[in-house]
């Protein structure tokens, strides 16, 4: 028998919906190229330009998306965590109402605390390299399109340059 959520229907993962939190940036995204060829500088390829910035909007919507998912894998894993802790706490419980001297049960107690902490301990272990993880695949998105944009910028100048 699957046991109920302690935090009832409520679906963290729901609060991390990347369709709302993009909102309209995929709509101004189309838009950009529009935007950008009614602006005409000599000697610049705006073309390149509107090119270079679409894939700069394109790495940080997938730097976003990366942020976004990550972030509902550790809720999740949180609500995974808290309902484990409740069922533990509510087991503990009852084995220390169980029959027995007082020494036995401060005994068991002093073992339930102990294995506790040490879950606590693993636990907060996981959820970190969980979130480390997550951003360094965010950032990895971002530091590779910073690059490559270095490189554009770079090859564009040199075009500039020889046609002088």
């Amino acid at each position: 028998m699957a046991k109920p959520n302690p935090f009832g229907e409520f679906d963290f993962t729901k609060m991390m919906d990347p369709s709302k939190l993009m909102g309209d940036f995929p709509k101004l995204m189309g838009d950009f190229p529009k935007l950008m060829g009614d602006f005409k500088v000599p000697g610049v390829d705006m073309e390149a330009v509107v090119s270079s910035q679409r894939r700069n909007l394109e790495a940080l919507s997938e730097a976003n998306q990366l942020a976004v998912e990550g972030m509902q894998a550790i809720a999740k894993r949180q609500s995974e965590i808290f309902r484990q802790m409740m069922e533990e706490a509510s087991q503990a419980m009852r084995d220390m109402m169980a029959a027995g001297s007082p020494e036995d049960k401060a005994s068991r107690q002093t073992e339930m605390v102990k294995e506790a902490f040490k879950r606590a301990i693993a636990n907060m272990r996981e959820l970190a390299e969980m979130v480390s993880k997550s951003q360094g695949e965010a950032f990895d998105v971002i530091n590779k399109r910073v690059t490559d944009s270095l490189d554009e910028l770079k090859t564009v100048i040199a075009k500039k340059t020889q046609g002088r």
